[in-house]
């Protein structure tokens, strides 16, 4: 019956799952994580900082409908104990709306953003990324029940099927001499295959809208995070803005490449982290002892993926970039090494993410937003006055700044372990930092070619790890904890 709730209630064994489920997760994002990274560097040989830079003119902006195409709801869908059917189905179409509405004003507002960069070429540009809103919209609510249900499996497909359709399209186009067009084609391809899979993999198809079945608690949570993701991207994305009307597509075009190489680890393992983590997170905010151990186990795995990589490559963002993008893409290697320390900040705080939507408190993460946003778009802007890299300089500090100001919010209104948060990314941020030091100081000794400093420097991190790992305790049962994660997901099965 439509009006029951869904087939989706506690699992028997929610630990088993969520523990496979992770194992699937991040292979499958792993290897999407390659196949965008491969992308990254073959696209960035056939193409131009220009093209780039058009491309990025247009995402800055419109990137803000597409988190208002999904309004939350996702998340929303996941973080609910209960979903009925005829829910499902008033979600699928709302999102189908929001994503067509989108559509249309995106293709009718192109010329008023061309116009404000002054750049004729970014009509064509938007008005056929216009398109990836309603296809990106009808795929929301299938992959959200993918993974409430804990099909983690079916989830991956879809992703790393859509980037591998898209990856395979630009570079034919880009060979094809498509220019930027070949971008295009990528993120249009990539929303269009996503969206099959996603349908395929789902095996639901939805019904007509109910009036009888209410989802104003959906769209209230949604809402609530969507305002505070709006903030977020504004945030992330105003320095790329600033530089592209100050400046021009030929400088934002290596800034984007700087953002989009610290974006790429980020969200390859953060985001699929969190579809793992909200799930059982959900389900033992009942259960305070359980729930702060899950979710420090959770930040811990997280931090030594994700901070000890950005460490690695701030220290050796010359030969990295260089080596990887070629020497026209010199221009990305100082705003890169900020960037990446800026998201070893980032990566910290983003366990507080995790608490905000586990335990429904989009209201105080709205909050907590406009203060720590606010103040990172004031950074951001006040380092516009020094150019691209001050751009970056900013972004970096307001990302140091907004971790401990989410730490205290939510120990203010959660009981979830700030303290002990805060430990965990002290240890892991000066761990790791002091590695990169000695990885940039073994670098700066060698006077070879750069495969042969990124080869010394790389060493130099390894053996620093080793030996924080032998000298350090804390950081060493840090370490330790992770191959131990299985165990804490298995325990979650006893949550309800």
């Amino acid at each position: 019956m439509s009006g029951q709730a869904d087939a989706t209630p506690t699992p028997p064994r929610l630990g088993v799952r969520a523990a496979g489920g992770a194992l699937v997760t991040m292979t499958g994002q792993g290897v999407r994580a390659l196949v965008q990274f491969g992308g990254i560097i073959v696209l960035a040989r056939l193409l131009t900082p220009h093209d780039y830079g058009l491309v990025a003119m247009v995402t800055a902006i419109i990137g803000l409908a597409e988190i208002l195409r999904d309004f939350g709801l996702s998340a929303a869908t996941m973080q609910a104990r209960e979903v009925s059917r005829a829910q499902r189905d008033n979600l699928f179409w709302i999102n189908a709306a929001i994503g067509l509405a989108l559509a249309m004003a995106v293709f009718s507002g192109a010329h008023a953003l061309a116009a404000l960069y002054d750049e004729p070429a970014l009509v064509g540009i938007a008005q056929a990324l216009a398109l990836t809103f309603l296809l990106n919209g009808l795929a929301t609510q299938h992959r959200a029940q993918l993974g409430r249900e804990l099909h983690f499996g079916r989830m991956a497909v879809g992703d790393v099927g859509g980037q591998v359709a898209g990856l395979l399209t630009a570079v034919a186009a880009a060979l094809a001499g498509a220019g930027f067009w070949a971008l295009v084609l990528q993120q249009l391809v990539q929303a269009a295959v996503t969206l099959l899979l996603a349908v395929l993999c789902g095996r639901w198809l939805p019904r007509g809208y109910r009036r009888d079945a209410p989802v104003g608690r959906f769209i209230g949570f949604g809402g609530s995070l969507a305002m505070t993701q709006l903030l977020g991207y504004a945030s992330r994305n105003a320095g790329q803005v600033l530089i592209g009307v100050r400046i021009g597509a030929d400088a934002l075009g290596p800034f984007n490449r700087a953002f989009q190489l610290l974006m790429m680890p980020l969200n390859q393992i953060s985001a699929p982290a969190t579809t793992v983590a909200l799930p059982v997170l959900s389900r033992l905010q009942g259960d305070p002892a359980r729930f702060g151990a899950f979710l420090l186990r959770g930040q811990t795995v997280l931090l030594h993926a994700v901070a000890g990589m950005f460490a690695w490559a701030c220290a050796q963002a010359l030969p990295l970039i260089v080596l990887l993008l070629g020497e026209q893409w010199l221009a990305a290697v100082r705003p890169f090494r900020w960037l990446a320390l800026g998201g070893m900040f980032q990566v910290a705080g983003y366990a507080c993410y995790w608490v905000f939507l586990a335990k429904g408190l989009a209201g105080a993460q709205l909050r907590c937003a406009l203060v720590g946003r606010s103040l990172l778009v004031a950074c951001v802007v006040a380092g516009a006055a020094w150019g691209v890299e001050g751009v970056a300089v900013g972004y970096a500090l307001g990302l140091l700044l907004l971790w401990p100001l989410s730490l205290l919010w939510i120990s203010r209104v959660s009981d979830a372990p700030a303290l002990a948060m805060l430990g965990n990314g002290l240890r892991a941020l000066g761990g790791y930092g002091a590695c990169a030091a000695l990885s940039a100081a073994a670098s700066a000794w060698v006077s070879g070619p750069l495969w042969m400093q990124l080869l010394v420097g790389t060493s130099a991190m390894a053996a620093g790890f080793g030996v924080l790992c032998l000298a350090w305790p804390a950081f060493r049962r840090d370490v330790a904890s992770i191959l131990q994660i299985r165990h804490l997901l298995a325990e979650a099965r006893r949550s309800r």
